[in-house]
C-alpha cells in the first residue's frame, strides 16, 4: 500500500497578472519506509513538491494523499495538526534554535503534544541523541557544534515525533563531502530503524546516487 499518492497534481502561483505554473500535472506513488529523492535544477519545482507533501501548501488541482488523507481537503488548523503528527522536516541550513541546547532543540517539537508525558518525551530525546551519535554534545548550543553535528541534531528533531514521512530540502548542501556521506548513511540507518519514509529535494549527485528511487523533475513535470 502506498504512503503517498499524487494524481495529476498542479500548483499555480499568481504574481500580479501573471500565473506561474510551478507544478504542471504530476502523478507518482511512494511507499512506506522509502528512501527517495526529487532531483532537478533550481526552479524546477522540487521544493514546491516537498511543500505540498508536507502540507505547507495545497495543490491548485489534482489529488495528493498522504497516509490516507487528502491534504487538499484540510483547512489550516487541521493541516497544521496533520503535519505535526505525520511529517518531519530537515533543512539545509539546519534551522536550529540558537538559544537552545541540542537536547532542547530535539525536544522542542514535542512540547505542544499533550498526549506525550514528560517521561516519554525525555526518553525519546535521549534515545535519539544516542542514535545519531550526539549524546556527548547534548548540552551544547548550535554555535558550539560543527555543520555535521547540527545536521545530526536536525535529523533527530525531525524523527522525535515519530512521523510517517521526513522531508529534507537539500540536506547536504552546506556540508563537505565526508560529512555529507556520514549524514546520508545516518539517515539511511534511521530509516531502517524507524521505518520512516525519507524524501529529499536535491541537485547533489552524492545524495542522488544512494537513494533507492529517483524522480527527475524539470519545468514542473516529472521526466519518464
Amino acid at each position: 500500500m502506498s504512503l503517498i499518492v499524487a494524481e495529476n497534481v498542479k500548483k499555480d502561483y499568481r504574481m500580479g497578472e501573471v500565473v506561474v505554473q510551478a507544478i504542471r500535472g504530476v502523478s507518482f506513488e511512494i511507499g512506506p519506509a522509502s528512501f527517495v529523492s526529487f532531483i532537478g535544477p533550481s526552479g524546477s519545482g522540487k521544493t514546491t513538491l516537498l511543500n505540498l507533501i508536507g502540507c505547507i501548501d495545497t495543490p491548485t488541482s489534482g489529488t495528493l494523499s498522504v497516509a490516507g488523507t487528502n491534504i487538499a481537503e484540510l483547512d489550516r488548523r487541521r493541516s497544521a495538526a496533520f503535519r505535526g503528527s505525520n511529517i518531519g522536516f530537515i533543512f539545509q541550513d539546519f534551522n536550529l534554535i540558537p538559544v537552545l541546547t541540542a537536547r532542547e532543540n530535539i525536544e522542542y517539537p514535542l512540547l505542544m503534544v499533550t498526549h506525550i508525558s514528560p517521561k516519554e518525551r525525555r526518553k525519546r530525546v535521549a534515545d535519539l541523541l544516542e542514535a545519531v551519535g550526539m549524546k556527548e554534545q547534548a548540552d551544547k548550543r548550535p554555535d558550539q557544534l560543527s555543520g555535521g553535528q547540527k545536521q545530526r541534531v536536525a535529523i533527530a528533531r525531525a524523527l522525535v515525533s515519530e512521523p510517517k514521512v521526513v522531508l529534507a530540502d537539500e540536506p547536504t548542501a552546506n556540508l563537505d563531502s565526508k560529512t555529507a556521506h556520514s549524514v546520508i548513511e545516518l539517515m539511511k540507518a534511521m530509516r531502517d530503524k524507524s521505518r520512516t519514509t525519507f524524501i529529499f529535494s536535491t541537485h547533489d549527485q552524492k545524495l542522488s546516487d544512494v537513494v533507492e528511487r529517483l524522480f527527475t523533475i524539470e519545468d514542473g513535470l516529472l521526466k519518464a
